[in-house]
């Protein structure tokens, strides 16, 4: 067996190709070969941005084995594990935090693998694949190295060599085997199965009307007014919209169809949209938008349709996106989410360790309160 070669691949493209393909992915959509390449050919990933393709690889005879979604980082922006104060700590030792070597899934706070292996491949060739990028950061001399959310199997293989653990919280929805959006409701207690279908009955008594619809099924004015409504609600919130329309086709034209949109009619106009990723198991809920402020219009789109579609699908769970404490009460129960980090700096990293430790007892005493506020009335889903 020949030995291990390490590449940075500047782009899934040029720098893997078809043999990205043979990566298990675990049907995660969001590390597959067309969303990640789909990002960098379609202007969504741009240097002023804070983001360059920096593919951590190993290779064993021509043949690629192993490799982590990676990028040379110039900022903390679109990331969702927010590291704004260790930067602030390297500023105040006269240090770089920027560049750092980032392991994720760009503007998305989703949960999948991030070391990914060649069918085959041994647990230790994913430790491999860890130490090399935390070799790559320290040869090039930048401040670390960073995966975020993890699965179990990455968890396993960074838990060693100075990797640091940090934890956060997410709420997620969970299928009981429902058989339709009532019985759902009926798992809830009194108060908040009442309070939902009463932000039910306004969105429909104003006229709305939603429908679900794969990605192959949007005709191309369709995918435009989904970005525009996607675009207006970034702007209005402050936010930049990063994503490009040529992305959003991209995600409608793969052969694996993972889009769900969850589209709002009014008038037979096109004014709301949740956009969707699902894997076989999991809806993953990314973008919204809407041209109107019609109260309960976002709990609509984003929550109680995306339930539905699940529980219409057989889908085991649904992963809104990251924070948000108002989802409790909507049937979504805390989930902890891990992040691994590598500090090349060994007094900021001793440092960071400490606040960790902390900030993890804090976490866990956290997801413990949100869970006590469970709408379920046997408090599990």
């Amino acid at each position: 067996m020949g030995a291990l070669l390490t590449r940075v691949l500047p782009s899934i493209e040029a720098g893997a190709g078809d043999a990205w393909d043979t990566l298990d992915t675990a049907g995660n959509p969001f590390v597959s070969r067309a969303f990640l390449g789909g990002l960098e050919d379609t202007g969504c990933l741009r240097a002023e941005l804070g983001w360059r393709a920096h593919h951590v690889s190993l290779w064993r005879d021509g043949a690629l084995i192993a490799a982590a979604p990676a990028y040379r980082k110039l900022n903390s922006h679109g990331e969702f594990v927010f590291d704004h104060s260790w930067a602030d700590a390297h500023e105040r030792s006269g240090l770089r935090y920027y560049p750092k070597i980032l392991s994720a899934v760009p503007y998305s706070p989703v949960n999948g693998p991030r070391l990914l292996l060649a069918s085959g491949e041994p647990a230790q060739t994913r430790i491999a694949l860890a130490q090399a990028l935390r070799d790559d950061a320290q040869a090039r001399g930048w401040s670390g190295a960073h995966v975020n959310f993890c699965t179990p199997h990455d968890d396993a293989a960074l838990g060693s060599d100075g990797w640091l653990q940090r934890h956060d919280v997410q709420f997620h929805w969970r299928n009981a085997g429902y058989a339709g959006f009532d019985d759902f409701l009926a798992a809830l207690n009194a108060k908040r199965r009442k309070e939902i279908r009463r932000e039910r009955a306004r969105v429909a008594t104003d006229g709305w009307v939603f429908t679900a619809r794969s990605g192959r099924s949007l005709d191309d004015d369709e995918i435009a007014r989904i970005h525009a409504l996607y675009v207006g609600t970034f702007v209005d919130k402050g936010n930049y919209p990063a994503l490009t329309a040529d992305f959003f086709r991209v995600l409608a034209r793969q052969a694996a169809d993972p889009l769900v949109a969850l589209l709002g009619y009014r008038e037979g106009r096109l004014d709301a949209m949740a956009l969707c990723l699902r894997s076989p198991d999991t809806l993953y809920g990314r973008y919204w938008g809407a041209d109107d402020p019609t109260p309960g219009l976002h709990f609509e789109a984003c929550y109680y349709q995306g339930i539905d579609w699940c529980i219409a699908n057989g889908i085991d769970r649904f992963e809104p996106g990251a924070q948000g404490e108002h989802k409790i009460a909507r049937g979504f129960l805390p989930v902890q989410t891990t992040s691994w980090h590598w500090i090349a700096d060994p007094r900021l990293r001793d440092a960071i360790d400490r606040s960790l430790a902390r900030e993890r007892l804090a976490i866990a005493d956290y997801a413990r309160a949100a869970t006590a506020h469970s709408p379920f009335a046997n408090r599990e889903p």
